[in-house]
């Protein structure tokens, strides 16, 4: 694993590279993929920076863990490769668009097109062992994927996050609410949708948001 990150957020946080705890974070990692069958491929764990520099950062979507599943990961949270199953969050999560915004669901569970809009596809911890949900937690993910949160709610402003989940909501308590929208509801998880997910339109709000803010909306 070399830490190789798109150049701008290289800038940004170039002193948390050098955290005791990341250089920590670097040997558990390289370890864990000479050792173990690890998620997303190498060249992928930095995915979702790499297609969203600093500057196009429009809206922030949190998620947990990478899937940890074949073929699965790569680099975007709730994203999955094209000609992958669609995942049943993100099945969710295109009946929220087309109920929100009359739009048909799509073919593909690629989301790499949202990417370079400007939605950074966060995932709390950027790594997992194969079929072992939660094996990469707590090693140094999460507090890089933190100062991640801050340092984008000091440095810009008008920032969209959607935090769907108790796991994001609590992440996302660094954010200033006075700079940026904050939009939160249940998971899209098949468990939780019906709780609150489906029906949240946070769709149309983060692209009324954004216009009102002479920004360009999102092509979901």
């Amino acid at each position: 694993m070399n830490v190789s990150i798109e150049k701008s957020w290289e800038k940004l946080l170039k002193y948390e590279f050098k955290k005791e705890y990341f250089i920590k974070l670097v040997d558990f990692v390289k370890e864990e993929y000479k050792t173990h069958k690890i998620y997303p491929p190498g060249k992928d764990i930095f995915k979702a920076f790499d297609y969203c520099s600093v500057d196009k950062v429009k809206v922030i979507i949190l998620g947990q863990d990478p899937y940890h599943g074949k073929g699965q990961a790569h680099g975007l949270c709730f994203s999955v490769p094209e000609g992958t199953a669609i995942p049943p969050s993100l099945v969710n999560i295109y009946k929220e668009i087309k109920s929100d915004l009359n739009k048909n669901i799509p073919e593909t569970g690629n989301l790499e097109h949202w990417a370079k809009q400007g939605v950074l596809l966060l995932n709390a911890t950027l790594t997992v062992r194969a079929h072992q949900a939660g094996s990469h937690q707590n090693k140094g993910w999460e507090t890089f994927t933190d100062a991640v949160i801050e340092k984008i709610s000091q440095e810009k402003e008008h920032i969209v996050f959607l935090l769907w989940g108790a796991y994001a909501q609590k992440k996302g308590q660094v954010i200033d609410v006075n700079k940026h929208y904050i939009l939160k509801s249940p998971h899209p998880s098949p468990f939780s949708a019906h709780t609150g997910f489906l029906g949240n339109k946070h769709f149309s709000k983060t692209n009324k948001f954004l216009k009102s803010k002479g920004l360009k909306e999102i092509n979901w």
